[in-house]
């Protein structure tokens, strides 16, 4: 495994989390990149025109003030160091975004806020960027296909049966999906279930054959040479990157030294 001679956390880490959950405003504070998911409700952003809705993603600089108009659920995560002050120069001003084009984000936030390594703040980055840059509704049709692979991603063969089960051609939903979203269903179905790998290698619960038939691969072979493909490590190398490091117990103060 390759040693990195500098400290992770110069380049991406997880400063802060945050929730907001009913109706109360919440500010957010501190430097670096707020990165939240809303997954319930209406919420005001200050500066921005459109409020966000359930499914979006809060990307922006604080000081952030959000003012629910209705009852809300977001989690939020603060993003520091030197990739993220590269995304912020890209990014400009504070926005709602498409979360549809980034559906590992959300777990990827949820797991910030149990352990907050710089690999997953890293995996974070890479996720959110991309998200759309203003949020906006699906047509019907994609927004059904986007739906049905986020939540049947495990048991779908492939686009021909998605086509079908939308009652449109194959060549139809390819067409139309890869317009609004940037990618083919295809393209996003393997996203979202590298995504879903990604999520289980992180516990030492399942080995790579029980993970590929929960994530809708046919075998544990054929998911090492799509993750590899896709990801650029192999799932136990990007398993063995991904894990917390070992804490290093500290020395005791001097002062508090015994000699013999």
């Amino acid at each position: 495994m390759l040693k990195l001679i500098f400290d992770p956390e110069i380049y991406c880490s997880a400063a802060e989390v945050a929730e907001l959950d009913g109706t109360e405003p919440l500010t957010l504070t501190g430097s670096g990149l707020w990165v939240g998911v809303l997954s319930r409700g209406v919420c005001l952003l200050d500066g921005f025109d459109r409020p966000g809705q359930s499914g979006d993603i809060l990307l922006g600089a604080a000081p952030l003030t959000l003012t629910p108009e209705t009852d809300c659920h977001l989690l939020a995560v603060r993003l520091a160091g030197r990739c993220t002050d590269a995304y912020l120069l890209q990014l400009g001003a504070p926005r709602w975004a498409d979360g549809a084009a980034c559906p590992g984000a959300a777990e990827l936030l949820a797991q910030l806020h149990g352990v907050r390594t710089p690999a997953r703040a890293y995996a974070l980055l890479c996720a959110i960027d991309r998200a759309d840059e203003t949020a906006r509704p699906l047509p019907p049709l994609v927004a059904e296909a986007v739906a049905a692979i986020r939540q049947n991603y495990m048991a779908l063969y492939g686009v021909e049966e998605l086509s079908e089960q939308l009652g449109v051609t194959k060549s139809h939903l390819v067409r139309v999906f890869k317009q609004e979203i940037g990618v083919p269903p295809g393209k996003y179905m393997t996203n979202v279930r590298i995504e879903a790998v990604k999520s289980l290698l992180l516990t030492d619960e399942y080995n790579l054959e029980m993970i590929a038939g929960l994530t809708g691969f046919s075998g544990a072979n054929y998911l090492c040479r799509v993750f590899k493909r896709e990801v650029g490590l192999s799932p136990a190398a990007w398993r063995a990157a991904a894990a917390p490091l070992p804490a290093v117990p500290k020395l005791p103060p001097r002062s508090q030294e015994m000699y013999v």
